[in-house]
């Protein structure tokens, strides 16, 4: 394994820890103040966020709008080729009259012992959009 894989291995297995015990304090500490995070889709967290704070912000106004209810699960094995590494997990979150239940993927990249870029994937994208 060479130092890069370690590395974000390292990063990896905490990202997955703190999913896992839904510690998104822990996950936030995880990102590069310059991180940039890719969130597909047309609802109002859908875009391109730059920026720990702006994502942490995101986090935050997602969890008030689910009331609470926001979940994510890793589902899988992380997967890492370089300074990527790949999740798969399941979202689950309630608001109002939508509920949302649905696998997806979660694409980091790795920089140092920071996470400085996340891309979001959804099995149907329609779904978390109604969210």
């Amino acid at each position: 394994m060479t130092t890069t894989t370690s590395t974000t291995a390292a990063v990896a297995r905490r990202y997955v820890d703190a999913v896992s015990t839904m510690d998104f304090a822990a996950v936030g500490q995880l990102l590069a103040s310059d991180v940039v995070w890719h969130h597909p889709g047309n609802s109002r967290f859908s875009g391109l966020l730059v920026g720990a704070v702006t994502v942490n912000e995101m986090i935050s106004e997602l969890m008030g709008v689910t009331k609470g209810t926001l979940g994510l699960e890793v589902a899988g094995r992380f997967m890492i080729n370089g300074k990527l590494f790949a999740v798969p997990v399941h979202f689950s979150a309630k608001r109002d009259d939508a509920e949302l239940s649905l696998d997806g993927f979660d694409v980091l990249k790795v920089r140092g012992d920071r996470i400085v870029d996340v891309w979001v994937f959804a099995e149907v994208q329609k779904e978390q959009d109604a969210l």
